[in-house]
């Protein structure tokens, strides 16, 4: 299989000679793409670096590291890439774990890899501890937002995908900030594409990230909660309906008429300080607690609900 490897550039200047330079032999182009950066990294590759497989490409406005990897996508397309595997260039990740980003995909396992760094306990030791508390809460926001309850670290850029599934993603609907990592997963899962993780170890060195603290809290949630409605209307409404789609239905319906009724009769009976009785009580409660066992049971039905074949099969 042909692989390419797609580097967003922006402020890595310093690292990013010792990232080309560490890609093995496996690969067979390297797509570095210069996101108008202020330190002219594309020319500053161009003339450092004299390595055959390289291809440069400038964009002449800031994307965001979204939209540099969208570009290096599309150009990967263009020269029939079997595989691209995302490589950030501040020197965080390892280019020598790329080939077992590959290997699931070549095995035809998968349709996408990705990297975790929650699974060596040396690693998470050496994670400062924002990034752990950060990582850990957004891990669940994203499992439930995507779907894919058996991903962790979704925020790390070392992935992997076949042509076959990216191929079929809207590109341009992608995110261009930071958001980029996560959407790609909720664009994933409307594919029903296959995601695995991938163990691996991150270096923190010198490198200053350009991801806030204020964008993980005020810009991300928004597009967490678009993501996960929109992903629960195309999979249990739009293309199917199934046990989980009626549990849903009832689960909401119970607990909305509980609430009201509960509300309604709690208000009545502080206005004429008449006590209610248990029956009237029970009208109220016996829903919300059936309304919540149905949505538990939908949570169940969406947690074993994650795409098992993978597209490399269906093509």
């Amino acid at each position: 299989m042909k692989v390419a490897v797609a580097i967003p550039c922006f402020k890595v200047k310093k690292h990013i000679l010792q990232v080309i330079n560490s890609i093995g032999e496996e690969v067979d182009v390297i797509i570095a793409v210069d996101d108008c950066c202020p330190e002219n990294t594309g020319e500053y590759i161009l003339e450092a670096c004299n390595d055959p497989r390289l291809i440069v490409i400038k964009h002449e406005k800031n994307l965001g590291v979204g939209g540099a990897i969208k570009t290096a996508y599309k150009k990967s397309l263009e020269l029939n890439v079997d595989i691209v595997v995302k490589v950030d260039g501040d020197g965080q990740m390892n280019p020598k774990l790329i080939p077992r980003f590959i290997q699931p995909i070549v095995n035809g396992t998968c349709d996408y890899t990705k990297g975790s760094r929650f699974f060596n306990l040396e690693s998470l030791l050496a994670m400062p501890a924002l990034r752990k508390l950060g990582n850990t809460a957004l891990s669940f926001v994203n499992k439930v937002s995507s779907g894919y309850w058996n991903i962790m670290d979704p925020t790390n850029g070392f992935t992997a995908i076949h042509k076959n599934a990216l191929s079929l993603l809207p590109l341009d609907k992608i995110n261009d900030r930071y958001f980029f990592e996560s959407d790609m997963l909720f664009r994933l899962g409307t594919i029903r594409a296959v995601v695995r993780d991938v163990p691996m170890d991150s270096v923190y060195d010198d490198e200053e990230s350009n991801l806030s603290v204020r964008k993980v809290l005020v810009d991300f949630p928004p597009l967490y909660i678009k993501s996960f409605y929109k992903r629960v209307f195309y999979t249990y409404f739009l293309r199917d309906l199934n046990g989980a789609s009626m549990q849903m239905i009832l689960g909401l319906t119970l607990i909305l008429f509980g609430s009201i009724w509960g509300t309604t009769q709690w208000i009545s009976s502080a206005e004429s300080q008449i006590i209610t009785t248990s029956g009237t009580v029970m009208i109220g409660a016996l829903p919300i607690i059936l309304g919540c066992q149905f949505m538990l049971s939908a949570i169940n039905y969406d947690m074993n609900n994650m795409p098992s074949s993978p597209l490399v099969d269906k093509w």
